[in-house]
């Protein structure tokens, strides 16, 4: 029996819905559409990424636009600073980041919130006509697809962009296959740094070079199944599949119309591609592309550069790089500079001026990374100088530090409904107290910490140096917010996953505990030593003990439910937090 969110797709999804979310804004909005079926309409919604936020909010809105690869082409970023200016607001500011911002994701791409539906039609009006939208965002189907961010602009082993907008311009926009089993994400890169994550896709291409008839080849490898959330990630595993770049759309073509023709379409919470992936094995799945997706002879794996990756690997800063921020350099002479956004989140005004920058000093074009930072690009060297010296590069620097430099968080109990915490106001309080309490080495540059709300992992802490996910634990007999906190997390050539070292820490407690753990790794590191190399080398009882709990001057905010911390009319609680911690499935 298929499960009920199968049913509401079955009458309408796709394309039609558009048409349905503007009859509803010329109707009066939130109120045109009937109670009865709101809950339907609102799953619907989801595939031009328009979510209905949490209890509390009724009659708000969150969008997720979508832009391939992180590429924001010139003016396309003032647009979207200009809409969240004008109707990203909420009635009450946030204590934090105040009122009318966007927010950067990992899947890099921007989030509106606070959206009122009798706005959409005007809020798509002004965002097409800058090229930018919101089709296919959310829901049951391909999601924004990721690559490098610099792909064209770096040095790339085979040129991923070809591939990138046949993904974008064609598998995307096909209504046929818009209704998946569950949501999809796909990955393509070029480059031989790791930062299109191909271990965290459900498909992912990466690049690779292979003998054929005796000519050395340039093409991708294949990897199927990588993903997190509900405390069961996976490492994408390699399907044994070599291809041209001619060839590369075709296979993952074929592999998204396979998962959509044989996928579960019963049990969300087994259904992602990656348990496809499991139960059918990998000869499985390559054989029946072979058989009825793919024309062409499909060859074994080539040669990948997986060693050579540095994105997010856990390796010494001077083994290249790990993310995206600095100044780095353009094949063509140019230059780009990634700025430093803490938690990815972003006000109006600035993202307007960001674009001014971008648009003074380059070519007005911004990239994306899945790091939720931005990049100007094209930037010639003898304006260098004078972008790293304007007052918006002290807020986002292009050199950090560490804990700015590493830090990720989710959308949390703001605005989320399975969350268990808030999120990204208390990281950016942690992330000023570490910068002020904790001391590290000269030669560490950076702590990967990453901060998700619950289990679905949207912030994905299981990748982190240090990685938190949001719990609720007692404390003076009172239910508070808490932190789950792992160690260890990265990618790379060899992608692990956080070991969890301290359960349902007090939030209050939690910042203590990362101190104590960091002046353990400071004091016992050897030299050059990353924090993931120094967690592999040290027992889990040590790490366990250095981790210690410990009350200090952090003035912890919304322990006891952000729900009800700021906002006045939100008086329920989340479904998750009312589970007291359950695993949930991630559904966004």
């Amino acid at each position: 029996m298929a499960h009920k969110k199968e049913e509401r797709k079955e009458d309408c999804y796709g394309d039609e819905v558009r048409d349905h979310i503007l009859e509803f804004a010329d109707n009066g909005g939130y109120e045109a559409i009937p109670e009865d079926e709101r809950e339907t309409w609102f799953t619907r919604f989801k595939f031009w990424g328009l979510f209905h936020q949490r209890d509390g909010q009724e009659s708000y809105f969150m969008m997720r636009l979508t832009n391939a690869s992180g590429i924001l082409e010139p003016d396309q970023l003032r647009t979207i600073g200009e809409v969240a200016r004008e109707y990203a607001k909420g009635p009450v500011a946030n204590p934090e980041f105040g009122n009318g911002w966007i927010d950067l994701t990992t899947r890099q791409s921007v989030q509106l919130h606070w959206l009122k539906l009798e706005d959409i039609p005007e809020i798509w009006e002004q965002l097409e006509a800058a090229g930018v939208h919101s089709r296919s965002a959310g829901g049951d189907t391909m999601r924004n697809i990721s690559g490098c961010p610099l792909h064209g602009k770096a040095e790339e082993f085979v040129e991923a962009g070809p591939l990138l907008e046949r993904f974008e311009e064609e598998l995307r926009t096909d209504d046929a296959l818009a209704n998946m089993p569950r949501k999809f994400n796909i990955s393509a890169s070029g480059c031989t740094v790791g930062c299109a994550q191909d271990s965290l896709n459900d498909i992912g291409f990466e690049p690779a070079t292979k003998e054929i008839g005796g000519e050395e080849v340039r093409g991708f490898n294949v990897r199927i199944g990588g993903g997190l959330g509900g405390r069961q990630p996976r490492a994408a595993t390699p399907l044994d599949v070599f291809v041209r770049p001619e060839n590369a759309y075709e296979v993952g073509r074929g592999f998204v119309e396979l998962y959509h023709d044989y996928g579960d379409r019963q049990n969300r919470s087994k259904n992602r591609a990656r348990f496809f992936a499991e139960d059918w094995g990998m000869e499985k799945i390559r054989d029946t592309l072979q058989a009825e997706y793919v024309d062409f002879e499909m060859h074994t794996a080539g040669e990948d550069f997986r060693e050579e990756y540095t994105y997010n690997a856990g390796r010494p800063v001077e083994d290249g790089q790990h993310d995206h921020v600095g100044v780095g350099d353009q094949k063509d002479g140019g230059n780009y500079v990634g700025l430093s956004v803490p938690v990815g989140r972003l006000p109006a005004e600035d993202a307007i001026e960001l674009a001014d920058l971008a648009d003074e000093y380059g070519s007005g074009e911004v990239r994306l990374t899945r790091r939720q930072n931005p990049v100007i690009v094209d930037v010639a060297d003898e304006d260098l100088a004078a972008l790293l010296a304007e007052p918006l590069l002290e807020t986002y620097p292009a050199e950090p530090s560490p804990f700015e430099r590493g830090a990720m968080a989710c959308t949390g109990t703001e605005f989320c409904s399975i969350a268990l915490t808030e999120t990204k106001a208390r990281m950016a309080r942690m992330l000023r107290w570490f910068n002020e309490n904790v001391e590290l080495p000269d030669d560490v540059g950076k702590i990967k910490m990453h901060y998700s709300g619950c289990t679905a992992d949207c912030g994905q802490a299981m990748t982190a140096d240090i990685g938190l996910q949001g719990m609720r634990a007692r404390k003076n007999g009172e239910m508070v917010e808490a932190f789950d906190i792992g160690v260890g997390g990265g990618v790379g050539e060899d992608p692990s996953f956080i070991d969890w070292v301290q359960q349902r820490v007090p939030a209050d407690e939690a910042p203590g505990a990362i101190r104590n753990l960091l002046e353990a790794y400071a004091a016992h590191r050897v030299d050059g030593q990353s924090f993931r190399e120094w967690v592999d080398a040290t027992a889990e009882e040590q790490l366990v003990e250095f981790c210690e709990p410990e009350e200090t001057d952090f003035e912890a905010p919304y322990m006891a439910d952000a729900k009800q911390s700021w906002y006045p009319f939100a008086e329920s609680e989340s479904a998750a937090a009312a589970g007291e911690g359950s695993a949930v499935p991630s559904d966004d």
